[in-house]
């Protein structure tokens, strides 16, 4: 994470200044979204990539979307760039939803991404967001305790397979029972 003042606010990244040193930071629009203005604090969670012949900074304004980021580098031929197109286009949440249902076409508008590497990504990503069954990210449109909990743990920094993982076996007809459950479970 880095924490600090915004010392410079681009459409391609901030720069931080965190104890007397200025980090720039590659973002998406966003995470660009909920960057403060200039002189303001922000926290952005970060990853850093190392090349040959740099070291980069990508800062995320949420760790849902940082671990989005990771999976989408994790594709073949899908650099840093793309993956921060990727996430400019659409939230943490439509684009899991768009992977989970295989919208290939959601991908391909990003500046980049053609039909290959659209389909490439889904046919990497979709396992990990639900396969054919996109309710199972689909978040704040319905009444079920489970998939309430599961929006729970996800608002408080799980992944979607983490959620899923601490989820099963849990016990309870609230969320708040089955949030409870699957924290204990966290804890080792």
């Amino acid at each position: 994470m880095v924490k600090g003042e915004v010392a410079v606010r681009r459409p391609d990244h901030v720069v931080v200044l965190a104890s007397g040193v200025g980090y720039r930071l590659a973002v998406s629009a966003e995470s660009l979204r909920r960057v403060p203005a200039v002189g303001k604090q922000v926290t952005l969670h970060a990853h850093l990539v190392v090349r040959e012949d740099a070291l980069n900074l990508y800062g995320f304004a949420t760790e849902e979307e940082r671990d989005l980021f990771l999976l989408l580098i994790g594709v073949q031929n899908v650099g840093p760039k793309v993956a921060l197109a990727v996430l400019s286009g659409a939230s943490p949440r439509e684009l899991a939803s768009a992977l989970a249902m295989g919208d290939t076409a959601r991908l391909q508008a990003a500046p980049g991404v053609g039909k290959r590497t659209a389909e490439r990504i889904v046919a990497e990503l979709r396992p990990k967001f639900g396969g054919d069954d996109p309710i199972t990210i689909t978040r704040g449109e319905s009444d079920d305790p489970r998939t309430l909990a599961r929006d729970g743990l996800l608002e408080l920094g799980y992944t979607p397979q983490e959620a899923d993982r601490l989820l099963d076996g849990a016990s309870g007809d609230r969320p708040e029972d089955l949030i409870a459950h699957a924290l204990k479970a966290a804890r080792p």
